[in-house]
């Protein structure tokens, strides 16, 4: 029986909470660099538009923090 109390216990501590970090993350859009283009107002999506300028690059694209949600 104790072998089975461990496995409950195990599973339960895998099932922790995101960090508000990661949940802020999550809540926020990915977007392209044409959005970056058209609207030039953080940092991250100005960088993020250099760096796709560069002949070749291939994005994924990066979280907007002007579409953030709220948590």
């Amino acid at each position: 029986m104790n072998d089975v109390s461990k496995a409950k216990n195990s599973k339960a501590k895998k099932n922790t909470p995101a960090s508000s970090i990661d949940k802020t993350q999550f809540m926020m859009k990915v977007v392209t660099s044409d959005v970056c283009a058209r609207c030039r107002k953080c940092e991250r999506g100005l960088r993020y538009l250099e760096k796709m300028s560069q002949p070749g690059m291939i994005g994924k694209g990066v979280p907007c923090i002007l579409t953030k949600g709220r948590a």
